[in-house]
């Protein structure tokens, strides 16, 4: 019976240790100067472009390294909740260093990912990202409004206008 559950739990951590190792040599390790309103503007532009090409009616947020609101926009019909899980994404991404997929991932398997639950205002669904200029942290933009695939589809384009 012991044998059976260390194998079991080597392999749970063979299969882990590549992910784990794969985000940490992704995660930026420091943070930067703070986003420019303009640049926030960018960012805020491109992920409404790609809401409304896409139907969806969002709370975009902007956030800069410091973890200070840069810029918010709620589009037209958008619930009001989405205001504080639009901040509560990109709060954590920043804080945490990474995607809030990543955390959601985390909670996937259940055990120790877990450990986000118990950490106040973490918001661990797919919508937050890093803004990233060089190799710094500026901010992070959150996006909430449609199903977390959705949300997390709009940040990334939101991401990629940063810096243009």
């Amino acid at each position: 019976m012991q044998l059976r559950i260390s194998a079991a739990l080597l392999f749970a951590a063979a299969l882990l240790l590549p992910t784990v190792a794969a985000q940490a040599q992704q995660v930026p390790q420091t943070y930067g100067a703070p986003i420019t309103l303009d640049n926030a503007k960018k960012v805020i532009a491109a992920a409404e472009a790609e809401a409304k090409k896409n139907n969806l009616t969002m709370v975009i947020t902007i956030i800069d390294s410091g973890g200070h609101v840069v810029a918010t926009e709620r589009m037209d019909g958008t619930q009001y909740g989405s205001l504080r899980v639009a901040e509560g994404k990109a709060q954590s991404a920043l804080d945490f260093r990474r995607s809030s997929k990543v955390l959601e991932d985390s909670l996937a398997p259940g055990g120790v990912g877990l450990r986000f639950f118990s950490v106040p205002g973490v918001v661990t669904i797919e919508g937050g990202e890093l803004l990233i200029v060089g190799d710094k942290i500026v901010g992070a933009i959150g996006v909430s409004g449609g199903s977390s695939v959705q949300d997390g589809q709009v940040a990334r384009v939101g991401v990629a206008a940063v810096g243009k």
